[in-house]
This record gives structure tokens, sequence and C-alpha cells, in this order.
């Protein structure tokens, strides 16, 4: 590559020399800086942030990549889909299902598309709990939810969370005789593991009480069921590997 630079410059002196008119070689041209995601070929899955309930539908917000298109899809029935603006913002309506409804966030950046390892669970058309289950994390709510948002358990380990106000204050969180203070982080969220329990048994959370209504009774699917369950919204459905996992949802305010 040295070699055939050095030739071109050495012909541009010898015209030069004798004669031939010549200009300074104009600056090479900025080389146009590519987002990371096009450079690494790598698209960022979308982030589901919130959840509005309008007449006859939901609104869900969040952030994506800037221009990207953010698709909603399930197993069955249409995908849902919106453009994020440059700032990577996106709103997705919808108009409320019947029943309850899973649905798995993806992000498409020209042929590159991205899906989340979340869902994005939708129970009773929009009337019950509306959820981010993560597999191996918290399940985030979207709905207005009581200080204890989710239990998430896997038969060997239970992860109590939720959402508390003013950010950062600790909350006291105990079950089983284990437990204490919680201390959420700045957006106010928290997280508690807590030893397996069959259940019932309760939950205390800033000295309110929740019973834990148990897991899920086996089931050889690997679908998605949600039931009723004590004061709440009981949710099997299938982790890594296809194990089964039970997030407990209580009833909101």
């Amino acid at each position: 590559m040295k070699r055939a630079m050095f030739s071109k410059a050495a012909i541009a002196v010898v015209l030069c020399a004798a004669g031939t008119g010549c200009s300074p070689p104009a600056p090479p041209a900025p080389e146009k800086v590519r987002a990371p995601a096009a450079v690494e070929g790598w698209t960022r899955p979308p982030m589901i942030r919130s959840v509005r309930r309008i007449p006859g539908g939901l609104v869900f917000s969040g952030q994506a990549e800037p221009g990207a298109r953010v698709v909603l899809r399930s197993d069955s029935g249409p995908a849902h889909a919106a453009a994020a603006d440059d700032q990577g913002r996106f709103e997705i309506r919808m108009t409320a299902p019947a029943g309850d409804l899973l649905l798995r966030p993806e992000t498409q950046v020209g042929q590159d598309a991205a899906s989340a390892p979340e869902r994005l669970l939708i129970v009773a058309g929009g009337r019950g709990p509306v959820a981010i289950l993560r597999a191996g994390a918290p399940t985030r709510r979207l709905d207005r939810a009581p200080a204890l948002g989710a239990v998430d358990s896997d038969g060997r380990m239970r992860l109590a969370s939720g959402l508390t106000a003013p950010a950062g204050e600790p909350l006291d969180v105990s079950a089983g005789g284990e437990g204490g203070p919680v201390k959420s982080d700045p957006q106010g969220r928290w997280s508690l593991v807590l030893g397996p329990s069959t259940g019932p048994d309760e939950i205390r959370v800033g000295g309110r009480g929740f019973t834990w209504p148990g897991e899920g009774a086996a089931d050889a699917s690997t679908g998605t069921r949600v039931e009723r369950a004590g004061a709440g919204w009981r949710v099997v459905w299938s982790g890594p590997a296809g194990r089964q996992q039970t997030t407990w949802l209580p009833d909101g305010e």
C-alpha cells in the first residue's frame, strides 16, 4: 500500500517539474462515522419503559436505536410496530387484546434484527398487570403496582422485587425469618433473594404483608399459563433451556 502511494506522489512531482499545471491535492474526504451497531454488526434490543392506557388500547413507550423499527411480536396474531425517532424514543399503540398476551420485543435496523431476551406480558387485556418477564432477573412491572411488584421463582430460590419512593431509601423486606433492610437503586427499584417455598407463606414489604401462593403446578407444555392465585396473578412460563419459571404479580393498587 505504501509503495503505491509513493509512486503516485513521484508522478505528481515529475509533472510539476515539467511545467504542467498542478494544484495542491485536495484533502481526503472525512470518513463517515457509522453507528456502533452498524460497525460491530450488532443491534441493541429495545427497552420498553412504560405503558399508558387509552380508550380501547395501550401505548408502550421506550428506547431503541435511533431510526430503528421496533416490533412487538407474538407467536400468533398480528405484530405491532413503530419507528424510533432520532433520539431513539418510540411509542407503539395497540388495541387492547381480548385476554392474556405474551409479546417479544424486536429491533430492526436495515438487514439487522435483534430480539430482546425479555418478554412483555399483558394480563386480562391490560386490566391486569403489565410486566416485563426476564429470565435470571427480577420481573419489572409497568403498571401501577404495590411495593412488592413481583416474586420470581425457579423452585430453587425466589427473587422478590418492586418499586418504592423516594428512591434510595431503605425498605424492610422479610419472609420466613430472613431478610432485612433493602436499599433501592436511583430509579427506586429494589430486589432481594429469598429461600424457596412451596407456599403459601407471607412476604412482608415495608410493614405490609403479601401472601405468596406457591409454585404453579408442573406443566409439560412450553407455553405460558396465566391464572389467578391468591391476591394476584400467577404466571407459569419457560425460562432458559425450557426450565419452568413461576412469577407471581400481586394485584395493583
